[in-house]
């Protein structure tokens, strides 16, 4: 989408161009203090939509959009001000959208999501912070790639990774510095800090990403900015779910899906743990619910794949080799309940001495004999 802005203040005019530049598919092709250089350039390039003050010295701003709504009436006003007397009169010009000073990036990308819907074209996609598997980013949330993002030091990137997961609350700098530099003096842990904070905002940047790290006298917090969790994602979505339809079978299986492994398994952060073990009881639990339809729809060859997902997150949880056995036998696989048995007997000797459950055992033992008994026949 092609805009233009028109704003006597040169500071403002800056913040708002600086705002627009962080999201995708806007594209800035002036900005003009004079309004009347403005709207000389409007009505030769035509954009799809103009940001503009109203309180202007040489020109109100509501007279200059109804000069540019006589020529070019498809083009779409957004009136960014310092006031909010003025809303009735806007909408009554039958301006786009009227945002009101100081601007959050948050509202800007509403705004956009706006007039790139009025125009027919796709919303802006928010960009994402994964935190499932391990820390990383995509520009268009779960449908991009993986962005290559550089950090200076693993520290400045796990320091993020912390402040993500406190997201949006205040983090005391002590403890920062307590959890992060443990043994060195204070002076010295601040400027570590300090530092890595530094570097944060600058790996976000470089990747525009409108997170802010917003500091009080004592703390910082994040700002996300719309900036999307796939954490949140994921949680928000399943709790659509109260169980599984033929109806929401495709959507529920799109928003588990989300899950890509354990919360940062990868970065192996010990300050992650209990959120990780939480999660994981959460996923588990709905991966049982879609198991339990699609066993019950005799979707025997799909309720497999969901267990060996579980297999891989969970190497040691005995449920999903005996719930296998059990599959690979409603399907007459005879070798595969095999190799499950023993596949769960070795990692158990291996890693704990032990041998499988008694009641796994004991269903082992009778499909054993039972299977024995229809070969002989």
């Amino acid at each position: 989408m092609r805009v233009i802005l028109i704003d006597d203040e040169s500071l403002a005019l800056k913040l708002l161009e600086s705002k627009l530049n962080k999201i995708k598919d806007v594209e800035i092709i002036g900005k003009y203090i004079d309004p009347y250089q403005g709207l000389e350039e409007i009505l030769s390039r035509q954009p799809d939509a103009v940001f503009l003050d109203i309180e202007m010295p040489e020109i109100n701003g509501m007279e200059l959009a109804k000069e540019i709504k006589a020529v070019l009436p498809n083009v779409k006003i957004v009136f960014v001000t310092a006031y909010s007397d003025y809303a009735v009169d806007a909408f009554e010009i039958n301006a786009a959208d009227y945002i009101v000073k100081p601007i959050r990036q948050e509202r800007l990308i509403k705004t956009i999501n706006k007039l790139l819907n009025v125009n027919g074209k796709t919303t802006v996609s928010s960009p994402m912070v994964c935190c499932f598997n391990k820390l990383h980013f995509k520009v268009d949330g779960k449908e991009s790639e993986v962005m290559d993002v550089s950090w200076r030091t693993s520290k400045s990137r796990e320091l993020f990774a912390y402040l993500i997961h406190y997201r949006e609350q205040f983090v005391r700098k002590g403890d920062l510095i307590d959890i992060f530099w443990p043994n060195i003096n204070s002076k010295d842990g601040f400027t570590q800090l300090y530092s890595s904070i530094y570097q944060i905002r600058k790996s976000l940047k470089s990747i525009h990403f409108p997170i802010e790290i917003i500091s009080s006298e004592n703390s910082y917090r994040l700002e996300l900015n719309e900036v999307l969790i796939d954490v949140d994602e994921w949680k928000n979505g399943m709790k659509k779910f109260s169980n599984v339809t033929k109806e929401n079978l495709p959507e529920y299986e799109s928003t588990l899906d989300l899950y890509k492994g354990d919360y940062f398994e990868n970065d192996d952060y010990w300050w992650a743990e209990n959120e990780q073990k939480r999660l994981r009881l959460l996923w588990l639990d709905y991966v049982q619910r879609l198991v339990d339809y699609l066993i019950m729809k005799e979707d025997y060859s799909k309720a497999i794949m969901m267990y060996l997902n579980v297999q891989k997150v969970q190497p040691h949880e005995e449920d999903s080799y005996f719930m296998l056995m059990q599959l690979y036998d409603a399907l007459g696989e005879r070798d595969s309940v095999r190799r499950e048995y023993n596949n769960l007997k070795k990692i158990l000797q291996e890693e704990f001495g032990a041998m499988p459950r008694e009641d796994i055992q004991i269903w082992y033992q009778n499909w054993k004999k039972q299977s024995l008994t229809k070969h002989n026949r």
